[in-house]
């Protein structure tokens, strides 16, 4: 019986510079989605790479005395390396330099003009060049680049038009009969209000006044649009269209995550390109937030970026990851300070989760070092937390199909913080000092054994390491890797009582350290 397909893509990165905690972001929200859905059985292609050329590239690999396939390559490595440091665990990873990518750009475009869907002509207006990006006079706000704030220059230049007007009717249908293509709604408003209902002009694809790009084969002083080259990733990195094995397995996407400045690309030019080559189209573009940093979006030019690698470093990366998808709604602009990491670090981390599978493994090693007896007196404030730890799984799984990481984390939490105070109701200090509680003692410590049991699941397309010690501490690990694989599965997460009595749990170290705030926060003011 074939598996459920899933294959997810994030932007591919544009390597001018080196990535910081914004495109980690998108790389970790992909990641988590992609890791999820292998959890629940699906056949998963996650896909990643970089965006390598263009003329930004082009004038930074010169400032810097390098060849551009030079430039990038050295970047490129930095980039395997961050994902890698911070477990995004893709399948595919691709660069526009690559061979099989730079033939099927020029597939692509062959078939487009034999169609008909590109015309030659001159193309005279306003270029932002960090943005790669051909903006008409109306489009400028107060002159400057709508997506970045920056000043555009004025170009004058022969180029190759994609006929984006002939598809304005589909492109409107589709939006109409598809609410859910374009999410979260309001960047679907977006679309419609700035640039369906104002019309759409055909689009410049090709350059001439620069060389760093894919020839086209019917005009070879004339380069690929760095736009329509980073578009097509998403079919080329699965073979398009001469192995097409790959291809034909996983599309269409089933979504591209993609920053809210890139969805005119993503959501009207994209399907527009796929509508004139007679592919499927994606099923959903899903345009996040912008991660707010002193007031602003962060951006290499402003100098306001994080440095992912340092935060992993000083902070943990389970920290990080956590941090970065439950501080605010996926989706929406969300605040970054490294502050409210520690704080979210120490209140959820530490002092929530940390403290509960700490409590708990202290007091069944105390109490009962050699496993649970078979006998125990189960009450039905028990039986109520095991009630919510079911009711746990529908919202856990209602959200994360909605990419709403906040709420699914807020889920779990809102378990954990019940079953500390499920500690302070049952006083289990208490019933360890009468032996005629010991059965008592024993069913309140199994019911939070069990629920910590099932927590360890529900996080682990978040965080890398903190399920495997939570297992490891709760005596899952030690009863072997059979019995680990078993209980480390999502279905185990569903139900109740699968925590054997035989468990012997490992008292351990905090897997979160409280951070001291106050000291934290004068050390980072000296790295400055």
């Amino acid at each position: 019986m074939s598996r459920e397909k899933f294959y997810i893509t994030t932007p591919i990165y544009y390597p001018s510079d080196d990535l910081h905690i914004g495109h980690a972001y998108c790389s970790v929200a992909a990641d988590t989605m992609a890791k999820y859905k292998r959890l629940r059985g699906y056949d998963v292609f996650f896909l990643t790479g970089t965006d390598e050329h263009g003329q930004k590239i082009e004038e930074v690999a010169r400032e810097r005395g390098l060849e551009p396939q030079e430039f990038v390559d050295r970047m490129v490595v930095k980039i395997k390396d961050l994902w890698k440091l911070m477990h995004v665990d893709y399948d595919g990873f691709i660069r526009t330099t690559d061979p099989k990518h730079v033939k099927a750009v020029q597939d692509i475009f062959v078939r487009l003009h034999e169609n008909g869907d590109i015309y030659e002509g001159v193309y005279e207006g306003w270029y932002c060049t960090p943005c790669e990006s051909f903006w008409t006079e109306s489009q400028l706000v107060d002159g400057m680049c709508p997506d970045c704030g920056r000043p555009v220059e004025k170009t004058r230049e022969k180029s190759y038009f994609f006929r984006l007007s002939k598809y304005e009717d589909r492109l409107r249908e589709l939006f109409s009969e598809h609410s859910d293509f374009v999410e979260p709604v309001s960047r679907a408003h977006e679309m419609i209000n700035n640039f369906l209902e104002v019309g759409l002009e055909d689009l410049a694809v090709s350059r001439s006044n620069f060389s760093w790009g894919i020839p086209l084969p019917f005009d070879e002083e004339s380069i690929a649009y760095v736009w329509v080259d980073a578009l097509s990733n998403y079919i080329s990195a699965l073979g398009y269209p001469f192995d097409p094995e790959l291809f034909d397995r996983y599309w269409p996407a089933d979504v591209h995550l993609v920053g809210k400045e890139i969805m005119r690309f993503h959501s009207l030019i994209w399907p527009a390109i796929l509508m004139a080559l007679d592919l499927p189209l994606p099923k959903k573009v899903f345009g996040h937030g912008w991660l707010l940093f002193e007031g602003g979006k962060m951006s290499k030019s402003k100098g306001n970026v994080v440095d992912p690698t340092i935060l992993v470093e000083r902070y943990g990366l389970d920290a990080l990851r956590y941090f970065l998808l439950r501080e605010f709604p996926f989706g929406s602009d969300g605040n970054y300070s490294t502050e409210a990491l520690i704080k979210r670090s120490n209140s959820d981390l530490s002092n929530d989760l940390g403290n509960l599978l700490s409590r708990v493994v202290a007091m069944i090693k105390q109490s009962f070092p050699e496993g649970f007896p078979a006998e125990k007196d189960f009450a039905e404030i028990d039986a109520e937390l095991t009630a919510l730890a079911d009711e746990t799984v529908t919202k856990v799984e209602r959200h994360f199909e909605k990419m709403e990481f906040s709420l699914v984390l807020e889920s779990i939490w809102r378990l954990i913080s019940q079953s500390n105070k499920y500690i302070d109701l049952t006083t289990p200090w208490i019933l360890a000092k009468e032996e005629k509680s010991r059965s008592r003692l024993a069913a309140v410590l199994y019911t939070l054994a069990d629920v910590l049991r099932r927590v360890a699941v529900w996080l682990s397309p978040f965080m890398v390491d903190t399920p495997a010690k939570m297992r490891e501490q709760l005596g899952i690990s030690a009863a072997g890797s059979e019995t680990d694989a078993e209980l480390s599965s999502w279905e185990s997460a569903a139900e109740s009582g699968l925590y054997r009595d035989d468990f012997i749990v490992q008292k351990g170290q905090a897997i979160f350290p409280r951070i001291d705030l106050e000291a934290e926060m004068k050390a980072l003011e000296k790295l400055d």
